[in-house]
């Protein structure tokens, strides 16, 4: 942790500012209140660590500042002063929710001693937090799609999560297969157990073995002592191995064991440790092809099927970027100095709408997350999107200008329109066409009727005056 933020709040200037000073000099960050209301409104922020707080204050008493504090979700750690030495008054404060107590005069090594502890005792609270989130999952944050093709998704991975299938997800790098990953175990009867993310792909190959099995101590040179391995971490759990597509044949072939037999064996012994944990893998490769190529064993491209979730890109779910926008500014403005609301422009929005997205979902959080560099006055126009953004956006839709430009008559042109409608319904869909009609109302042999006509009327014009309605 870096240097710890310190709030004096004393109705007695004198006091306040001796304290202040002595921390100052002690290199802490330090502000001052003079009442229970400026120190409430100061807590409010949310960036203070600690409150060296007097109880016995005109308004608004101290206790009441934590009782206030903590009612409000305010993380800050309180030391109340006193120069009453009263028992009842320290087991009121701490049932209020207080650290820690001291009794006025303070002696100055003393409190210089008291927030060195705090402080030691917040950087192992942070540090749990943040390997309870790399190991559990972060549970806070998730987003709702919006698109057919992705409530279809969400609907799958609601049935398959109950279960204790193994998964595979497949799809562009920065679709998100991550994040399904992480909800199809968050769902799971296994939620209250590990989630282990593993990137295969990040792994060098004389360590893949080591890494997902464990070793003894002394198994190879440079083992001095013995690891555990991902998949006995997992135990009770999920283990998410992304890029399984890059594992090598030989240890693919010890991954099929572990699914069959539902057991791992450490580097180093012959004694095999019973493993409870649910597999689900990722891949943006081809692992129908690899098969066929041999770069793939077919029976653990089997075992892994079992049940396939293949994610569509986003330029095929454009009315996901919208909400994911709006999600992305919201989640991630504070860490750009952002406590206010932030909007985006309709014309930025709409830009970002009609961009294809080779980069995927990763590509438009990292877009956003430079806009909101740029932004000013929490607002996000066109002139902070990237210039690769503005160059390579087309229109996602097409205008009723461009339709009636290319000419044809009333019918020709509504046909035209009908046409685009229908495609864009499909896209949305991500290819399902019973869905696309079930979307627009109309019977599937009627979608399908008007596409052959559209297709057999398209071919018989001109090349000079086909028009494509596609996205």
């Amino acid at each position: 942790m870096g240097a710890m933020s310190v709030l004096v709040i004393d109705d007695e200037p004198a006091i306040r500012t001796l304290v202040s000073a002595f921390l100052t000099r002690a290199g802490y960050t330090v502000e001052q209140a003079g009442t229970g209301d400026e120190a409430l409104a100061r807590l409010a922020k949310g960036d203070i660590d600690v409150a060296l707080c007097d109880i016995s204050m005109p308004g608004i008493s101290g206790i009441d500042v934590i009782r206030q504090a903590r009612a409000g979700g305010i993380d800050t750690s309180f030391i109340m002063m006193t120069a009453f030495a009263s028992v009842d008054t320290a087991i009121e404060a701490m049932k209020a929710g207080a650290l820690d107590f001291m009794i006025k005069p303070l002696r100055h090594d003393e409190v210089l001693h008291r927030l060195a502890q705090i402080s030691d005792l917040r950087g192992l609270r942070d540090e749990n937090r943040t390997l309870r989130k790399l190991v559990l999952g972060d549970r806070d944050e998730s987003f709702h799609f919006t698109s057919p093709a992705m409530q279809t998704i969400d609907r799958m991975i609601g049935k398959v999560a109950k279960t204790d299938s193994t998964v595979l997800i497949t799809g562009e790098s920065g679709t998100g297969k991550g994040v399904i990953a992480r909800q199809i175990h968050q769902q799971s009867l296994r939620s209250g157990g590990p989630f282990i993310p593993v990137n295969c792909g990040a792994i060098p190959e004389n360590l893949l073995e080591s890494e997902f099995f464990g070793h003894t101590k002394g198994a190879f040179t440079g083992a001095d002592r013995s690891r555990k391995g991902l998949f006995l971490q997992a135990d009770k759990g999920t283990i998410f191995l992304d890029e399984i597509g890059e594992l090598p044949l030989a240890l693919q072939t010890k991954l099929l064991h572990v699914i069959e037999d539902k057991g791992v064996r450490p580097l180093g012994t012959e004694q095999e440790r019973k493993v409870d944990v649910r597999i689900v893998v990722a891949t943006n490769r081809d692992l129908v092809e690899m098969v066929k190529a041999g770069k793939f064993r077919e029976d653990l491209y089997f075992r892994v099927s079992v049940f396939h979730v293949e994610v569509p890109p986003l330029r095929q779910r454009v009315d996901d970027i919208p909400g994911l926008v709006r999600f992305f500014v919201e989640r991630n403005k504070g860490r750009y100095g952002y406590r206010g609301p932030v909007t985006v422009e309709p014309e930025a929005e709409e830009m970002l709408m009609t961009y294809g997205w080779p980069g995927n979902v990763r590509e438009l959080e990292n877009v956003i997350d430079r806009a909101l560099v740029l932004a000013e006055d929490g607002r996000v126009t066109l002139d902070n999107l990237p210039p690769a953004v503005l160059r390579a956006a087309v229109p996602a839709r097409p205008r009723a200008e461009s339709v009636l430009y290319s000419g044809g008559s009333l019918r020709e042109q509504l046909r035209k329109i009908e046409h685009g409608i229908i495609m864009r319904a499909i896209e949305e869909a991500g290819g399902d066409r019973r869905a696309a009609a079930d979307r627009l109302e109309i019977g599937l042999s009627s979608l399908y009727r008007k596409l052959e006509d559209f297709d057999r009327q398209a071919g018989a014009e001109p090349a000079a005056k086909a028009v494509s309605m596609k996205e």
